[in-house]
């Protein structure tokens, strides 16, 4: 059997419980999670953030859902001088052994992260077609706050044709990254982001069955709704 990887969550005021869910819901008990919030009210600057971060850290990866930046900042030192990965997606902070891709769901495989990055991460999906529909999805790896899944349900039925875009779309729905976001690198919002992430995904599984969807100018833009009966 499998030991559970130990995950410890930071958050504030509630800002990682979609993801925390996620994990409990699709981790397929894999993980053994650990949550600590700081919900007081904060000033702009923190020149000490000893008072805010436990004194202890112990865990397999750390997962920083903070919104403060000098919170991630130290945590993220101190993770590191500890030898412990961190997860920090969206954030800027540069200190080794801190991932930080534009939304969860741009996290590749650095092979650092254990059983987290076999579960959660940039999406993997595989498809069963029937009539050239999308018959079931099959999510391999996603986001952690559940949008590949649940957006894997909405397009069951739909034409193979259709079903990247319609994939982009229904993730864009489920996705709780800030939508008013921008990202110069990327031309996207998070959001955006998202649904380009699962397009892709969506298109390479098609692929790999010897179909090639046909490309829309835009995951945003909705397709002519192509349902199998």
């Amino acid at each position: 059997m499998t030991k559970p990887q130990r995950i410890l969550v930071f958050q504030q005021k509630g800002s990682g419980e979609p993801k925390i869910a996620g994990l409990r819901k699709y981790g397929e008990g894999l993980y053994r999670i650990d949550v600590f919030s700081i919900d007081e009210p904060l000033p702009p600057v923190l020149d000490d953030t000893r008072p805010y971060l436990p004194e202890v850290i112990e865990a397999d990866l750390v997962l920083d859902y903070l919104k403060h930046p000098d919170l991630s900042e130290d945590l993220a030192k101190r993770c590191a001088a500890l030898r412990i990965p961190v997860v920090a997606s969206g954030k800027k902070v540069k200190v080794p052994g801190v991932y930080i891709p534009v939304t969860c769901c741009g996290l590749g495989r650095p092979g650092r992260l254990g059983l987290y990055e076999e579960r959660f991460g940039a999406p993997e999906v595989d498809v069963v077609l029937e009539n050239g529909c999308i018959q079931k999805v099959v999510v391999r790896r996603g986001a952690p706050c559940g949008a590949t899944w649940e957006a894997a349900k909405k397009i069951e039925g739909w034409s193979v044709e259709d079903a990247a875009v319609r994939y982009g779309l229904e993730v864009q729905y489920f996705c709780v990254a800030d939508p008013s976001g921008w990202d110069p690198l990327y031309g996207k919002s998070p959001v955006h982001f998202a649904g380009h992430m699962h397009k892709r995904a969506m298109a390479k599984a098609l692929e790999r069955l010897g179909v090639i969807a046909e490309e829309a100018e835009s995951e945003n833009s909705e397709p002519d709704r192509h349902l199998c009966v």
